[in-house]
């Protein structure tokens, strides 16, 4: 019998071939403020991979949401061939397609656009966040006709559909909610006044386009206190229910600089599906309503059970679409064992989204130029003999990239298993996830011709290298634990793992952590080890904390680790003293004695292991290169990214090649 996710349904009298959709999703792959190619491109790639409805990234209706060119914006006619050709490329595809309409409100940065942010009121979404402007009743008046003017530029782009979005903390919800919304005149105050722009911009949209299914997107619960919560978003969506809504999208959170963000983005640590309740809820309220839902569901078939259960009759799928292109097709054909993991990181999806650059994926590195690859890997190759020193993701990366490129490849790794680092990594309690990393490519391998040889130290390759036309080193990075003062002696994050991981605590002597990165190394081995009971100090001698991890991650790892109870040193260092470990603040001098210190963990600055490369003499019969961390220690996004390249295009040259799709 075929699954009930993969029958139709119908939606405003569409009907869509089956329950699985592309929620909007942001990829910075527009324009000036409009789709491109690329963007045509990535749609129409989960379009060919099964996916019944894909619903556009947030198509902003005014310039003052536009925050930035990246961004898709439908401020004028003009654009509308531009959003024509995004919606025949996934007709083309076999998908429908729903344009996603909205204004960001008071978090549209508008730095590079020199515009202001607005809003119901003058509240900024952050500390430290911009100021917005107060709408008066003729900016709403015009910002209403806005989205009624985005409608029907919409339906002449032919879009299938339209999802308003009321959700997620933009505009809308900051007039929806009483934590954003404190106005004193018509539209602020009362529940009924602080929905009257919605039901203004309902009844326009609604008037403009009365032949097109229209839904919205909500935010069932903001997550923030005194914010607006599942019983309360029911009496709205009761309220605009009359407008023959074709369909309601529940998600959650607020644009909120607290917890209630990174709920939106759930990463691994979140554990799954930690808010599919909320379909359910709003199914038993409105069971006439097709519900569409989002929760950190990671494949299809824990969409299904949503779908199966009665909760929801459409489930979504972002992350994952972005990991795996071909999620429906290889489910319909009993091919789940093939597909390529989402693990959740946030790292070059929304990571990269928050520092203005396209998305990509640790996992999948052709995001977004999937036809690029494809065009440059069926060029045609001379066979190589293709050695690789490294079974890291890197190295395994490479050797599937080359093999595919077929080549003949040999992989030697030092140790008794593949994986490198990233074993270690996966062996923390809420970093579990990075493991399907490992585990997806070593299946590859074993579906591949690659030949593996474990427990290989290569120390030379000046013998070795003759066998073979293409040499590619990824031997990967390590710490050099040092030493902070007498008796001070620190040990390696993996040397820390391996001895309190999974261990609880069995005296209460305190751990320092010394942290110069700001990555995921130190701030999940502060909260695993606090989490088992030690006591921990994170020590930073920057100003920043966790610098280099997404703030849709990070803002929800800080309450984590104020739970544990670990004490935080920004500006600090660690020095000896007679009496024990001493912290000394940077700034103002501030001094912490810890007495009974048990260790110290040195999350400082990795060193390349490139020796291999260092000594080998070029040949013009032969290609060197030298690949991830062993080239420069990063993170497992470059390895796989380079991995994929290099094994790909043999003759790639790292330095100077782009295969970013401009």
């Amino acid at each position: 019998m075929t699954p009930k996710v993969l029958s139709p349904i119908a939606i405003g009298g569409l009907s869509i071939k089956n329950r699985v959709f592309l929620p909007g999703h942001t990829t910075n792959f527009g324009r000036n403020n409009l789709p491109t190619q690329r963007n045509a491109q990535y749609l129409a790639q989960r379009a060919r991979g099964g996916i019944g409805l894909i619903f556009s990234e947030a198509i902003r209706i005014h310039p003052t949401s536009a925050g930035r060119p990246l961004t898709m914006g439908i401020f004028a006619d003009s654009a509308i061939d531009s959003y024509a050709m995004l919606t025949q490329s996934v007709h083309d595809a076999g998908a429908a397609i729903f344009a996603q309409i909205m204004h960001a409100g008071r978090q549209a940065n508008g730095d590079s656009s020199h515009t202001a942010a607005w809003s119901a009121s003058d509240i900024p979404w952050t500390l430290g966040g911009q100021v917005p402007h107060v709408m008066s009743h003729a900016d709403i008046n015009q910002m209403v006709k806005a989205f009624g003017a985005a409608a029907v530029r919409m339906r002449k782009a032919n879009f299938d559909g339209l999802e308003i979005h009321l959700g997620h903390g933009h505009l809308i919800q900051q007039f929806l909610s009483p934590i954003s919304n404190i106005r004193s005149d018509s539209y602020g105050g009362s529940l009924a006044n602080r929905m009257r722009f919605a039901i203004e911009v309902l009844t326009e949209v609604f008037n403009a386009v009365p032949d097109l299914p229209v839904g919205i997107r909500i935010s069932a619960d903001e997550f923030v206190a005194g914010g607006l919560d599942p019983e309360q978003m029911i009496e709205i969506v009761a309220a605009l229910k009359d407008y023959n809504l074709s369909f309601i999208h529940t998600s959650h959170s607020a644009y909120h600089g607290s917890w209630s963000l990174p709920s939106q983005f759930a990463d691994m640590n979140f554990g799954h599906a930690p808010y599919r309740h909320h379909a359910g809820i709003f199914k038993a309220a409105f069971p006439e309503l097709p519900i569409l839902t989002v929760c950190r569901l990671d494949t299809i078939s824990e969409a299904a059970e949503l779908i199966d259960s009665g909760e929801a009759d459409m489930v979504g799928l972002a992350r994952p679409h972005i990991a795996d292109p071909d999620l429906v097709i290889k489910f319909t054909q009993n091919r789940e064992a093939e597909i390529t993991s989402c693990i959740a990181c946030n790292q070059e999806c929304i990571g990269r989204v928050e520092k203005n650059l396209p998305i990509s994926c640790v996992v999948n590195p052709e995001v977004g130029a999937e036809e690029l690859w494809c065009e440059l890997t069926g060029r045609n190759q001379t066979s190589q003999r293709v050695l690789i020193v490294g079974g890291g993701p890197a190295g395994m990366k490479a050797a599937l990239s080359a093999d595919r490129s077929g080549h003949k490849v040999k992989l030697i790794e030092a140790g008794s298993e593949l994986g490198g680092q990233v074993i270690v990594a996966a062996s923390l309690a809420k970093r579990e996830r990075f493991g399907l990393l490992i585990k997806d490519l070593i299946r590859d391998i074993k579906n591949s011709d690659v030949q593996v040889q474990l427990n290989s130290k290569v120390t030379d390759l000046t013998e070795l290298a003759v066998n073979f036309d293409s040499v590619i080193i990824a031997t990967g990075a390590h710490h050099l634990p040092r030493s902070f003062g007498p008796g001070l002696a620190a040990i390696s994050p993996q040397s820390a793992i391996a001895l309190y991981a999974g261990m609880p605590a069995q005296t209460p002597q305190p751990i320092v952590i010394v942290d110069e990165e700001g990555t995921w190394v130190a701030g999940s081995i502060a909260e695993e080890l606090a989490a088992n009971g030690y006591q921990v100090h994170l020590v930073s001698p920057t100003a920043s904390l966790f610098a280099q991890i997404t703030m849709y991650s990070k803002l929800a790892l800080i309450p984590r680790l104020r739970k544990y109870g670990v004490q935080i040193h920004l500006t600090a260092k660690v020095e000896s003293s007679d009496a024990g470990v001493l912290i000394k603040n940077n700034l103002n001098e501030h001094e912490l004695l810890l007495e009974n210190c048990s260790a110290i963990i040195d999350c400082g600055p990795r060193k390349a292991n490139d020796q291999l490369y260092q000594a080998v003499e070029q040949n013009p019969n032969r290609k060197f290169q030298v690949i991830g961390d062993a080239l420069s220690p990063r993170s497992a996004a470059e390895a796989v990214y380079e991995g994929n390249a290099v094994g790909a295009f043999l003759d790639l040259d790292l330095a100077t090649a782009s295969l970013d799709a401009q």
